[in-house]
C-alpha cells in the first residue's frame, strides 16, 4: 500500500499512517526485551549482565542501520511526493549498493574488535567473555540489520507503514520462541539469545527485500533506470551521515554512562540494562512517531506544500502525548513489577538500580516525546545541522553530570545526569523548528 502524505488533513492521515509504525516498534522492542527478559530469567542476573554490557557497543552499529534507513526515506520522499519515479527507483538501488560496501567494512571492524570494545569500557571479568560472545554473533548479523532498515525506510517513505509491521510480527514471534528454544530448552545461555536475534534478523531481511522488489515495479517508466547515481548517493549521505553522527555520538556518550555503570558491578549493571531496555522501548515508540513527520515532512516538501509542516507538527505532538501517558503510569508506579519482567526476587540490589532509574526519566517522557517530533520535522527538512547540533548538549551534559554527581549519590547519580541533557537537547530543537516553519532555514530539494 502507497500513501500520498500531500493531501489530507494530517489529523486524518498521520493517524492512520502512524498506527502500523507504532505497532511495528511495539513489537521490534518486544523481541529486544525477550533477550534481556529471557537471559535474565533463565540464564541469570550475569548474563543479562552480559548482554545489558554489550548493548550501548550494539547501539553504535544500530546507529548505521538508522540512519541509513532515515537518509533513504527522507530523499526517497521527496521524489515520490514530487512524482519522479525513475530517480527514485536509481535512489533505492544507490541506497543498497552503499549498504553493501558499509556492512563489509562494519563486520570487518567489529569482529576484530569486539573483546577490546568490551574491555575499553571496563565490562567486569565475570561476564566479559559472555559480553564479548553476545557482540560477535550480532556482528555478523549487521548485514541483515542495514538491509532490513533501508527497506523500512523506503517502505515509509512510500507512505507504507503496514508491511514492515507484518515482517515484524512474524520476525518477534520467530525471535521470542528462539529464544526460549536456545535459552530456556537447549541452555545455550548468552549464545542463544544472540542467534535467536540473527536468525529473526536475516528472516526479516530477506522477506523485506522481496517484497520491496515487487513493490518497485510498479513504478516502471519505460526505460530502465540507472542502478547507481554519485548525486543521488551525496544527497542520502547528506542526511544519513548527520544522523549516523548524532546516534553515534550518544551512543559514544552511553559508553561513557555504561564505563561508570560498570565501577558498580554485575548487580547494577544487570538493573540497568532492564531499565535502559524498557526506556528505549518508550523513546523508540516516541521516535516512530517522529519518524513519520519526517516522511509527511520531506513528501509536502516535495510536493512544495510547505504551509502544510505546522499543522503536521501539531498532530504529532498531540500523537506524542497520548502515547506518554501509559509508559509514565507503568514505569514510575509500576517500576519494581516492570523490573521484575527480568529479574528474579532475589536479585534485590539490581531491581532497586533499575527501579531508581525508570523513577527518575520516565516523569521526563512528556517533554522528550515533543523533542522527537521536533526532530522529526527538521530530519525531513534536512536540516540536519540543526540535529546534530541538539545532540551536543545533551552528550556533554549527561556525561558531566554523571561523573559529578557519583562521589556524592553513588550508582543513582548517573541516572540524576538524564534530564540535564534531555533539558537542552529539547530546547535546542524547539528553538530550530521555529526557524524552519518561519523560512529562515533555506530548504534545498
Amino acid at each position: 500500500m502507497v500513501t500520498d502524505l500531500t493531501t489530507e488533513h494530517p489529523d486524518k492521515i498521520l493517524w492512520r499512517f502512524l498506527l502500523p509504525m507504532m505497532v511495528s516498534v511495539i513489537f521490534q522492542q518486544l523481541y529486544n526485551l525477550a533477550d534481556s527478559m529471557i537471559a535474565g530469567k533463565f540464564a541469570g542476573e550475569a548474563a543479562l549482565a552480559a548482554v545489558g554490557a554489550s548493548y550501548p557497543v550494539t547501539v553504535i552499529f544500530m546507529a548505521f542501520a538508522v540512519g541509513s534507513n532515515l537518509g533513504t526515506s527522507v530523499i526517497v520522499s521527496r521524489l515520490f511526493g514530487a512524482k519522479e519515479y525513475g530517480r527514485m527507483r536509481t535512489a533505492v538501488t544507490t541506497a543498497f549498493i552503499a549498504c553493501v560496501g558499509m556492512s563489509l567494512l562494519l563486520t570487518a571492524y567489529g569482529l576484530a574488535f569486539c573483546t577490546p570494545m568490551m574491555r575499553w569500557i571496563h565490562t567486569p571479568e565475570d561476564i566479559l567473555a559472555d559480553g564479548a560472545l553476545y557482540l560477535r554473533i550480532y556482528v555478523m548479523g549487521l548485514s541483515f540489520l542495514l538491509f532490513y532498515n533501508v527497506c523500512t525506510g523506503i517502505f515509509t517513505a512510500l507512505g507504507d507503514s503496514k508491511t514492515p509491521l507484518y515482517f515484524l510480527i512474524g520476525s518477534s514471534i520467530g525471535n521470542i520462541v528462539l529464544d526460549c528454544l536456545f535459552v530456556a530448552v537447549f541452555h545455550m545461555g548468552v549464545a542463544g539469545v544472540a542467534w535467536a536475534t540473527f536468525i529473526a534478523q536475516g528472516i526479516s531481511a530477506v522477506l523485506a527485500l522481496s517484497t520491496l522488489a515487487v513493490r518497485l515495479r510498479r513504478f516502471h517508466q519505460g526505460s530502465r533506470p540507472r542502478l547507481f547515481d554519485a548525486s543521488l548517493l551525496w544527497r542520502i549521505a547528506a542526511i544519513a551521515v548527520p544522523s549516523i553522527m548524532q546516534q553515534s555520538v550518544l551512543s559514544v556518550g552511553n559508553l561513557f554512562v555504561q564505563e561508570i555503570v560498570n565501577r558498580y558491578g554485575s548487580a547494577v549493571i544487570a538493573g540497568y540494562s532492564g531499565a535502559v531496555k524498557l526506556n528505549t522501548f518508550a523513546i523508540n515508540c516516541f521516535m516512530a512517531l517522529g519518524g513519520c513527520l519526517s516522511s509527511y515532512t520531506a513528501q509536502n516538501l516535495g510536493a512544495g506544500k510547505r504551509e502544510r509542516l505546522p499543522m503536521g507538527f501539531r498532530t504529532g505532538v498531540r500523537l506524542s502525548l497520548i502515547a506518554t501517558v501509559p509508559f509514565f503510569v507503568l514505569y514510575f508506579f509500576f517500576s519494581r513489577g516492570m523490573m521484575g519482567l527480568f529479574l528474579n526476587a532475589d536479585s534485590g540490589e539490581a531491581i532497586r538500580a533499575g527501579v531508581e532509574f525508570l523513577r527518575i526519566v520516565s516523569p521526563l517522557y512528556f517533554m522528550i516525546s515533543i523533542k522527537l517530533m521536533t526532530d522529526g520535522v527538521i530530519r525531513g527538512s534536512g536540516a540536519m545541522v540543526y540535529f546534530v547540533l541538539a545532540t551536543i548538549p545533551d552528550l556533554i551534559l549527561r556525561i558531566a553530570f554523571a561523573y559529578l554527581l557519583t562521589p556524592r549519590f553513588g550508582s543513582t547519580g548517573i541516572w540524576m545526569a538524564w534530564p540535564f541533557g534531555w533539558f537542552a537537547a529539547s530546547g535546542l530543537t524547539i528553538l530550530f523548528y521555529r526557524r524552519i516553519v518561519t523560512g529562515k532555514f533555506e530548504i534545498r530539494l
